[in-house]
């Protein structure tokens, strides 16, 4: 009989297959190496794949689908449960088979190329912004060996780097200077690429549509906006502004029992990068609101300020749904007279 649902666990090289038919009854077990993979589904008749959402997962998802089957991707957090006793491939596969069925199960939506090709620029980014700080921690590191030391702050490393192009400046050895002048070449470098990133970011945010709409949210700017766009995609896949909040990782971690809530710090599920940002931009706004906004007002008279630009970014995160999902940007609230 040919299988009508199939659990396809991914790996480099080696793939492994477990398909059940209508009644639920094992029909296929197969191992695959890469090149067959493709070769293997188009001899299938149409039917329901499921995979992890893990490496390569969206390519292999595209690529099925063109077949003419049908992909269904799950977090694998929720895949686990399904695995019985040991684990091996076709253990994996076949709770990946079992998963998929769920009518409760969660699905994660196939990015296209488009959507990766951005997610790259700002994981190439994120790679070379912490090789900057790698390179001034390390000059900063070299030069307190000879007593210079700088105060703290990537603008005032200026000053490291001006000690050692002066000529008259005997207190570094020769031999240090022309080391140390290595790593003041690859800053620059480094700086310079992360510029061109950030103007190749600048210019995607322009000429997408929801990107403009998200630049006018207060502390959305194009590095956070294109990726907002490139990680979620359509936005109406969540329900509500407070369940995109959720998947981002913004929201208390509940350890509740017995009817009695007990809330712990923030859950930090979902994209680590993307809620990274939208802190950053909340801590950025913290600066000009916390005198201006009667909201965040109250709310540093209640908790500290961390706290304070967690709830701010969690406020964040809902207004770009609703700006995604309605198609509107963003309104500012009316001005609360003072008194009132």
């Amino acid at each position: 009989m040919q299988p009508t649902i199939i659990g396809l666990d991914l790996a480099k090289t080696v793939f492994q297959v477990h398909g059940v038919d209508e009644r639920g009854q094992v029909v296929l077990t197969k191992r695959l190496r890469r090149d067959g993979v493709l070769a293997f589904f188009a001899t299938l008749p149409v039917c329901l794949v499921g995979m992890e959402a893990c490496a390569s997962a969206h390519h292999w998802a595209r690529e099925i689908t063109r077949l003419g089957h049908t992909v269904r991707l799950m977090p694998p957090q929720y895949v686990k449960p399904y695995v019985k006793r040991h684990k091996n491939d076709q253990a994996d596969a076949e709770a990946i088979c079992e998963a998929v069925q769920r009518p409760s199960m969660r699905f994660v939506p196939i990015k296209t190329e488009e959507q990766q090709s951005t997610l790259v620029i700002h994981r190439v980014r994120e790679t070379l912004v912490r090789q900057k700080t790698q390179l001034i921690n390390a000059l900063r590191g070299h030069l307190a060996e000879f007593g210079i030391v700088a105060p703290q702050g990537v603008q005032k490393v200026a000053q490291l780097t001006a000690r050692l192009a002066d000529p008259a400046d005997q207190q570094i050895p020769a031999a240090a200077k022309t080391v140390l002048q290595v790593l003041v070449d690859q800053l620059r470098d480094t700086e310079q690429r992360i510029s061109d990133l950030d103007a190749q970011l600048i210019e995607q945010a322009k000429r997408d549509e929801t990107c403009r709409r998200l630049l006018t949210v207060p502390g959305i700017g194009p590095v956070v906006a294109t990726a907002l766009v490139a990680t979620i995609g359509d936005a109406k896949t969540f329900t509500s502004g407070r369940h995109l909040a959720a998947w981002l990782g913004l929201v208390p971690r509940q350890n509740s029992s017995g009817g009695k809530e007990r809330l712990g710090g923030i859950s930090k599920a979902g994209d680590g990068y993307l809620r990274r940002m939208l802190i950053h931009g909340s801590r950025a706004l913290m600066r000009w609101w916390r005198t201006s906004s009667p909201w965040v007002r109250t709310l540093l008279e209640r908790r500290p300020v961390n706290v304070a630009v967690v709830a701010l970014a969690n406020k964040t995160a809902r207004i770009a749904w609703a700006v995604m999902t309605r198609g509107e940007t963003y309104r500012r609230p009316d001005p609360v007279p003072v008194g009132a």
